[in-house]
């Protein structure tokens, strides 16, 4: 089983940055961040290999945001500049227990919000 924590969300100005965390127990394979909008589905916004040699980025938050794990940690970052309103999500942060399939473990969420 893996247990992941959210954190570093907040209340920013359009154009500003934040700094999502994600602190894993247990052992985790890829990682990855969704987001979801009231009345919105969940969708893919970043995801990293266990090693960091492949990041992958939804064409909506390229050039903006940036994924980044600490293996020494067991955390995933995810660093977001240039905030538009749209970005105004509940962020979750996702995980997989093995080198292939889907994500099966989430985490709690952690709200993000850019005012205009």
């Amino acid at each position: 089983q893996v247990h992941l924590v959210e954190s570093g969300g907040g209340l920013v100005q359009a154009g500003g940055s934040l700094r999502l965390s994600c602190a894993a127990s247990g052992s985790s394979y890829r990682m990855g961040w969704f987001r979801q909008a009231p009345g919105k589905e969940r969708e893919f916004v970043a995801s990293i290999s266990w090693s960091s040699s492949n990041t992958v980025y939804a064409d909506s938050v390229q050039g903006r945001f940036t994924i980044s794990r600490d293996n020494t940690k067991n955390t995933v970052y995810l660093q977001m500049n240039s905030l538009k309103p749209e970005d105004t999500a509940v962020y979750y942060c996702a995980a997989r227990d093995s080198p292939i399939g889907s994500f099966n473990y989430w985490g709690q969420g952690t709200q993000v919000t850019v005012s205009s």
